[in-house]
């Protein structure tokens, strides 16, 4: 598998992966009375496959974002990031007195 398939593929799995407990936890904490309408349903399990789905699908396409995003980042060999420095640049200046005529 290339390099950059097996890259995305593994970010792809973090975000499934983080998006597992946040399931979890909506469940649990039954926040706005998911967790009750969830485990009161005969369907419940496919509701929870279908919402762990989408909501896995959103992590994980943030996370490869975030990974691809950061991927060209310079480090200055001591675990930071370089700092960008400034580039001055000449900007001309025309003068508004013959455009202004009120």
């Amino acid at each position: 598998m290339p390099r950059l398939v097996s890259f995305l593929f593994r970010h792809a799995l973090i975000g499934f992966g983080i998006a597992v407990p946040f399931i979890a936890a909506l469940l649990a904490f039954d926040v706005a009375g998911l967790g009750r309408v969830v485990f009161g349903s005969p369907s419940g399990p496919l509701a929870v496959a279908v919402l762990t789905a989408a909501i896995g699908l959103t992590f994980a396409s943030l996370q490869m974002g975030f990974a691809v995003m950061l991927l060209g980042e310079e480090t200055s060999g001591r675990g930071g990031r370089l700092q960008p420095r400034p580039v001055p640049v000449r900007v001309p200046v025309r003068s508004r007195r013959h455009h202004d005529r009120f």
